[in-house]
């Protein structure tokens, strides 16, 4: 197991903190700096759809700090969350047809979200000590695992253990108020419209 330096921790609980601020310092230089067109604006809402889906998907599968999640497409990926926002901000990215904007969404997603997700590692192994182990040695951490899905040791010696992997909820997608997400996507796409309009 890695171990971290202070000076890592410390950076890495920082990218914890920030990342939502982050976001919200974007928003702004999208809105000035975009230049919107029919093309990006396809483009990008087809591409955004594809994370926000990927969200959808995984929010109705999570139970926050009450067990290791991995079925659905936790099973391929242990951070489909964080996949889907890599997509879904790309999209939004593209839908303002600045190539500068890309990049520089690349490099806060880099610079935050990357951090972030390895800093999860240690509290997931902190919080599931014995199943996270072999999770996260069949699992990738971010891009998807090919094949078969992966099912936790004690559920492939039980062929009737379907429920307990567990199904998609809808009442779990609500609770983690992941709606927030497309409501989120559907304003800056309509204020990316609105400027496409106004630029004529």
């Amino acid at each position: 197991m890695q171990v971290r330096t202070e000076t890592t921790k410390s950076f890495l609980r920082l990218t914890q903190r920030i990342r939502v601020p982050a976001g919200f310092l974007v928003l702004p230089a999208m809105l000035v700096f975009a230049h919107p067109t029919r093309s990006s604006l396809l483009l990008g809402v087809a591409i955004a759809a594809l994370g926000l889906a990927l969200r959808a998907w995984a929010s109705g599968y999570l139970r926050k700090n009450e067990r290791l999640t991995t079925s659905g497409p936790y099973s391929f990926t242990r951070n489909p969350l964080y996949l889907g926002t890599l997509i879904l901000g790309t999209g939004a990215a593209i839908c303002t047809g600045s190539i500068w904007l890309v990049v520089l969404f690349a490099a806060l997603y880099s610079t935050i979200y990357l951090p972030v997700i390895i800093a999860e590692v240690d509290t997931m192994r902190a919080m599931f000590p014995v199943d996270y182990d072999d999770y996260s040695r069949r699992v990738p951490l971010l891009l998807p695992r090919i094949g078969t899905p992966y099912r936790a040791p004690d559920l492939q010696s039980r062929p009737n253990a379907g429920a307990e992997a567990g199904r998609f909820d809808i009442a779990l997608y609500l609770r983690n108020r992941e709606y927030r997400a497309a409501l989120g996507f559907a304003a800056i796409t309509a204020l990316m419209l609105l400027k496409m309009l106004l630029l004529g």
